[in-house]
């Protein structure tokens, strides 16, 4: 990173995660004797979504259908790429999709402008950016369930343009201390 920081590149990291509208997370109750039930939406809505994060606050997102590919990868590294004017150093797991020849030739054709860096695989912890993940899951997406008519997608996005507009959430994450190891990036 001591590279990163000697050429002035901001420091981001990548994580991706999936998103169903019948999955329920939280504890309920019941009378001693009377098994509890949790209500549950009927709608089957599944989407995707990938985010990087700095901890100088900033924050980006997509979201997306489908399981992430390498094309997929690229399409989502050159709309994160777009209008930055610094070089990117992004961290990211090793998930297959995320080393693909294709992934390589576009990182090279863009001539050190972005450069990855893999955790290692046994240590998501390591990544700020799963904790957007978690706090998204735990306040909204899987909270409440779906209004009808609603669609699961727009609930994730209006959720993660809610963390992009508060630079002093994501730097937040930071301070989480499975994420110690990072500092003054």
């Amino acid at each position: 990173m001591t590279h990163a920081k000697r050429e002035k590149a901001e420091i981001d990291f990548w994580d991706a995660s999936g998103f169903r509208a019948d999955a329920v997370q939280g504890r309920t109750w019941a009378v001693k004797g009377v098994t509890p039930v949790v209500a549950v939406p009927g709608q089957r809505q599944s989407i995707s979504a990938a985010s990087a994060v700095n901890s100088k606050g900033g924050f980006w997102f997509a979201v997306y259908s489908g399981g992430l590919n390498g094309e997929l990868f690229v399409d989502l590294l050159k709309r994160m790429m777009k209008g930055r004017r610094r070089p990117i150093h992004l961290v990211l797991d090793g998930l297959p999709a995320h080393k693909t020849r294709g992934v390589r030739d576009d990182v090279d054709s863009l001539k050190g402008r972005l450069t990855l860096h893999f955790l290692p695989g046994d240590a998501p912890d390591l990544n700020p950016d799963e904790l957007v993940w978690s706090y998204t899951k735990r306040t909204s997406v899987a909270r409440r369930p779906l209004r009808s008519g609603e669609k699961l997608a727009d609930r994730v996005h209006d959720q993660l343009s809610d963390i992009a507009a508060r630079p002093e959430l994501v730097r937040s994450f930071f301070r989480h201390p499975s994420v110690a190891y990072i500092s003054d990036l």
